[in-house]
C-alpha cells in the first residue's frame, strides 16, 4: 500500500490548515536539471583557400601554419583542405560521437545556407553547432559579415550574420576561429534583437500572408551560445611553434595543446626539463583509460576545469553550460584552457554568455604541478620501458577535503575541492 501526505492525520485539523500551500512545489528538487538538451548536428565551415593568404593581414615569417595539426603546405591544396576537414570532424567526434556532422570546405553563400537550413530541419528543437574557420578570408566586417567564396574562388563574398541566424535558428552554438572574432559576437546581439523586433511587428500586422506558412519564432539570443577566438580588435597568434587554429585546438584537443604549451613555457627549472616537444607525441595510453598517463592527465584536466567553473560561475550559469549538454560542457571546460593560453599570446577569447576571467585561478597551479610530475616519468617510460606511477592528485584533493570537513563550520563557503571529490 502506498501512502500520501493526504492519508496522514493532521495535528492541526482546523479548516485553515487544509489550505493548499503553493510554495511546496516550488522548492522540490531544485538541484535537478529541469531541461536537458543535446547537440545533435554540427556544421564545420572551413574557409582556408590553401596557398592564398587573405589581403588584410600581414603574417610574420615564420608564422603559425598548422590547421588541425596538419601543415596545409605539405600537401596539394585540395588534399590539404579535405584532410583538415576530416581531422576537425574527428576532433569533435571525441566529444560528441553521435552527432550528425557535415563539412563545408571553402563554400559559397548558397552552400552555407543549404547546410544550415538542412541541419536545423533535422535537429528540430535540439541544438546545432556552427564552427567557422576563417583563416583564409578577410576579417569580419563592422556590418556583421563573415566571408566565404564565389564558385570560381576569384572573389571573397560576404555572408551576413543576420542571414546565418535565420538559417540556424535556435538553440544553437557558434564557434568563430578568425581574426577580430569579437566583432561577430557584437553583431550577433544586434541582429538577434532586430529579428525579435521584426517578429513582433509581423505578429501585430496579422501574421504571415494568406497561403504562407506559419511564422517561425525569431532566433532567441538566450538560447544561443557563442565562443570567439579573440576580441574585436585583435589578431590571432602567429607563433610558429603553435598551431594557426590555436583556439580550435584548445577546444577540441585540449590535452595536446596544454602539454605543448607547458613544455614551451617551462623549459628550465622543473622536474621534467629533458622533455621536448617531439616527446609529447609518444606519451603512452588512451584518453579513456585512467591507468595510463594520457588517460589520467585527461581525468585531472576535467576535474580541474570543472572545479574552476564551479567556484567562479553563478550556479544557474554553471548548470546551463556545464550540466545541460555534454558537448557544450566539454567545449566550455576547454574554453577555460583557451583563455589561459590565448591570454599568454595577447589574445582574449570572448564568449556569450560572458564568463569572468579564470586564467589566473589558483587551480591552474595544481594542473601545472600534476603535469610536471607526470612528465617527469616520461623519459624513463620511453627509454627504459618503466611502468607509469599514478598521480597522487586525487588523493591530495581528498585529503584537503577531509581537512575542510574536520575544521568546517556552517558559515564557511563550500570547499573548492568538491567537484574533484565527486568525480
Amino acid at each position: 500500500m502506498v501512502f500520501t501526505f493526504d492519508d496522514l492525520p493532521l495535528v492541526f485539523s482546523c479548516p485553515r490548515h487544509w489550505q493548499a500551500d503553493p510554495a511546496v512545489d516550488m522548492i522540490m528538487q531544485t538541484w535537478r536539471m529541469r531541461e536537458r538538451m543535446k547537440t545533435v548536428s554540427v556544421a564545420l565551415v572551413i574557409c582556408l583557400n590553401v596557398g592564398v593568404d587573405p589581403p588584410d593581414v600581414t603574417k610574420t615569417q615564420p608564422c603559425a601554419r598548422q590547421e588541425c595539426w596538419v601543415d596545409p603546405l605539405s600537401l596539394n591544396p585540395q588534399r590539404a583542405l579535405e584532410t583538415i576537414g576530416g581531422n576537425l570532424q574527428r576532433q569533435y567526434e571525441r566529444w560528441q560521437p553521435r552527432a550528425r556532422y557535415r563539412q563545408s570546405l571553402d563554400p559559397t553563400v548558397e552552400e552555407v545556407r543549404r547546410l544550415a537550413t538542412g541541419l536545423r530541419r533535422s535537429a528540430r528543437e535540439e541544438r546545432v553547432l556552427f564552427h567557422y574557420n576563417g583563416h583564409g578570408v578577410p576579417r569580419p566586417t563592422a556590418n556583421g559579415e563573415i566571408w566565404v567564396f564565389n564558385r570560381s574562388y576569384t572573389q571573397y563574398i560576404p555572408l551576413s550574420i543576420y542571414d546565418l541566424q535565420s538559417w540556424m535558428g535556435s538553440p544553437s552554438i557558434y564557434v568563430y576561429d578568425c581574426n577580430n572574432a569579437g566583432i561577430i559576437v557584437d553583431s550577433f546581439k544586434n541582429f538577434a534583437e532586430q529579428h525579435e523586433r521584426e517578429y513582433v511587428e509581423q505578429v501585430r500586422a496579422g501574421g504571415p500572408q494568406a497561403g504562407a506558412a506559419e511564422l517561425p519564432p525569431p532566433p532567441s539570443l538566450r538560447n544561443c551560445i557563442q565562443l570567439a577566438a579573440c576580441s574585436k580588435d585583435q589578431l590571432l597568434p602567429m607563433n610558429p611553434d603553435l598551431p594557426a587554429d590555436l583556439f580550435t585546438a584548445c577546444l577540441t584537443t585540449p590535452i595536446k595543446v596544454a602539454l605543448r604549451w607547458f613544455v614551451m613555457k617551462n623549459d628550465l627549472g622543473h622536474l621534467a626539463p629533458q622533455v621536448k616537444l617531439e616527446h609529447l607525441e609518444k606519451i603512452p595510453g588512451q584518453f579513456g583509460d585512467r591507468r595510463t598517463m594520457l588517460g589520467e592527465l585527461n581525468w585531472i584536466f576535467t576535474a580541474i576545469t570543472d572545479t574552476i567553473a564551479w567556484n567562479t560561475l553563478p550556479r544557474d550559469t554553471f548548470q546551463k553550460l556545464f550540466r545541460q549538454d555534454l558537448l557544450v560542457a566539454s567545449l566550455f571546460r576547454n574554453f577555460l584552457l583557451a583563455e589561459r593560453i590565448m591570454k599568454s599570446n595577447d589574445c582574449t577569447p570572448v564568449s556569450q554568455p560572458k564568463l569572468p576571467p579564470t586564467h589566473q585561478h589558483p587551480m591552474w597551479e595544481a594542473w601545472d604541478l600534476a603535469v610536471d610530475i607526470c612528465l617527469s616519468q616520461l623519459k624513463n617510460i620511453l627509454g627504459e620501458d618503466r611502468t607509469y606511477v599514478p598521480s597522487s592528485f586525487f588523493e591530495e584533493q581528498l585529503t584537503a577535503f577531509e581537512v575542510w570537513l574536520s575544521h568546517g563550520c556552517e558559515e564557511r563557503s563550500p570547499p573548492e575541492q568538491l567537484p574533484i571529490v565527486l568525480q
